[in-house]
């Protein structure tokens, strides 16, 4: 066990895992008119029992858990992005990675003011 998994626990692997899908999501929705562009993401639930279970790293998990989205409507063009949910779970993803961040803070601080002697 690593000294950041022994302070953060999972919160930081899963942040680092939010950050990636973000990416993703955001890379998805600037080409969703760019023919033959398949939607990506990564199934977050598996990366981060990869991560924490295998003690892989963040990216690796991630790599191993990305698939392709398979789209309720595909487009005529070959492009799998539809707009409305790559925007949700955009939006979704966001919320959970400002929480997993404001909650790494408040440990920080924790810790800090341990230090601190406070």
């Amino acid at each position: 066990m690593s000294v950041e998994d022994s302070l953060f626990g999972v919160h930081g692997k899963a942040l680092a895992l939010r950050s990636q899908r973000l990416s993703l999501l955001a890379s998805n929705i600037a080409n969703a008119s760019t023919p033959n562009y398949k939607a990506r993401d990564i199934d977050f639930e598996a990366a981060l029992k990869t991560a924490t279970d295998a003690g892989q790293s963040a990216s690796n998990a991630a790599k191993g858990a990305m698939g392709y989205r398979v789209p309720l409507q595909p487009s005529m063009d070959g492009n799998t992005v539809e707009l409305s949910t790559e925007q949700t779970l955009f939006a979704e993803n966001a919320v959970k990675y400002r929480t997993t961040l404001s909650f790494l803070e408040g440990r920080i601080g924790t810790i800090n003011r341990a230090l601190r002697g406070e």
